[in-house]
C-alpha cells in the first residue's frame, strides 16, 4: 500500500517554501507520496517551485478525503499554523506533527534546524501517539442554538472593538458562580493553559491532567480568580449587556467565530473528538516548559544534591 503524508503550512512565510521543498523531496525519496493542498501550493508558487516529482496536489474541497488517506499530517509553521491544521483535520483522527517555523512553537515537536531528523523519524514511524483534550462550543440565543465550534486551546468571550468593558455571568454545570465586568473570559484545555490563558494569569496544567479552565481577563471584581473544573463539567459564559452598544465576540483558538448579542449563552465542554498528536520528544513536560519559555533553573540541585 502506498504511504502518504500531508504537508500543511503557512503559505505566506518564505521559510515555509524552503521547508516544504526539503520535506516533500525527502518523503518522495523514501517512497512516500507528499500531499499538499492546491491553495497552499499556488500561494507558494510566487516564491518558486514547490512541486518536486511525486507530490500530489489536492483541491481544497477534497482535502478532508485526502487527509483520511494519509498516515501523518506534517505542519510547517508556528502554533497558529498548527491550530489551523488541528481545526481542519481533527475529525479524521490522523496524527498531527508540527515543525516550528515561528517563535515559541509550544505545540511543535521540532525546530527547523532539526527538520531532516524529523523527516527521518516520520518515515521510520519513530514517534508516539498522544491524545489531547479539545472543546466543543455551543452558542444559544433565546434558547435556540445559533452556532457550534471546536477548539484545541481555548474559547474566549471578549469585548467588541468599540466596547470598554463587558459584563459576563459565569456558570458551572448549570449553576451560577459569579458575574463581573471584564475584558473577557477564557475557557481553556490543559493544552491551552500555556497559551492565552497563561498570558491572562491562569495556571499551567500538565497535558496529562484531565481538566477544564476558566480564566477571567482583567476582571473588575473581588472574586474573579481562575477556576479549574473536572473534565466532564460544562462551563457557561453569558453576555449580560448593561449598556447600549456593548458588544462581545466569540474567539476560538485565535479565530473570530461570532458576534455575540446581549443574552448570548456560550457553553464549552470536553469534545468527543480530541486531537491526535505525533510526539517525538519523550522527556517530561517540565523539560519542555523550561525549554520553550527559557525558564531560569540555575541553582536546582535535585535529589542528587548537584547544582545544574
Amino acid at each position: 500500500m502506498t504511504r502518504r503524508m500531508m504537508i500543511d503550512l503557512h503559505p505566506r512565510r518564505e521559510n515555509a517554501r524552503k521547508a516544504a521543498e526539503l520535506v516533500c523531496a525527502a518523503l518522495a525519496e523514501n517512497g512516500i507520496v507528499p500531499v499538499m493542498s492546491r491553495s497552499a501550493h499556488d500561494a507558494l508558487s510566487s516564491y518558486g517551485d514547490v512541486h518536486p516529482n511525486g507530490t500530489e496536489i489536492v483541491d481544497d474541497c477534497a482535502l478532508g478525503v485526502a487527509a483520511a488517506d494519509c498516515e501523518l499530517i506534517m505542519v510547517l509553521g508556528g502554533d497558529g499554523t498548527i491550530l489551523r491544521a488541528a481545526e481542519r483535520f481533527h475529525s479524521f483522527d490522523v496524527p498531527v506533527m508540527g515543525i516550528n517555523l515561528g517563535h515559541v512553537g509550544f505545540l511543535a515537536e521540532s525546530e527547523s534546524a532539526d527538520m531532516e531528523e524529523t523527516v527521518r523519524r516520520a518515515v521510520a514511524r519513530d514517534y508516539d501517539i498522544e491524545q489531547r483534550m479539545s472543546l466543543d462550543i455551543t452558542v444559544r440565543v433565546d434558547g435556540e442554538i445559533v452556532h457550534r465550534a471546536w477548539a484545541l486551546n481555548e474559547a474566549t468571550v471578549e469585548k467588541g472593538p468599540d466596547t470598554q468593558m463587558i459584563e459576563l455571568s459565569i456558570g458551572i454545570d448549570d449553576r451560577p458562580v459569579s458575574t463581573f465586568g471584564c475584558d473577557g473570559a477564557i475557557v481553556a484545555t490543559p493544552t491551552g493553559s500555556t497559551a492565552y490563558a497563561f498570558s491572562a494569569g491562569g495556571p499551567i496544567v500538565w497535558p496529562d491532567v484531565e481538566a477544564l479552565l476558566m480564566v477571567p481577563i482583567s476582571a473588575h471584581a473581588l472574586f474573579a480568580k481562575p477556576l479549574v473544573t473536572g473534565p466532564s463539567s460544562v462551563i457557561a459564559v453569558e453576555h449580560v449587556a448593561r449598556h447600549l452598544g456593548e458588544s462581545a465576540v466569540l474567539w476560538c483558538d485565535g479565530r473570530v467565530e461570532l458576534d455575540l448579542p446581549s443574552g448570548a449563552h456560550i457553553e464549552a465542554c470536553r469534545s468527543a473528538q480530541p486531537l491526535t498528536l505525533a510526539r517525538m520528544q519523550r522527556g517530561p513536560f517540565s523539560d519542555r516548559l523550561v525549554r520553550k519559555f527559557q525558564l531560569p533553573v540555575d541553582g536546582w540541585r535535585g535529589p542528587a544534591g548537584e547544582a545544574t
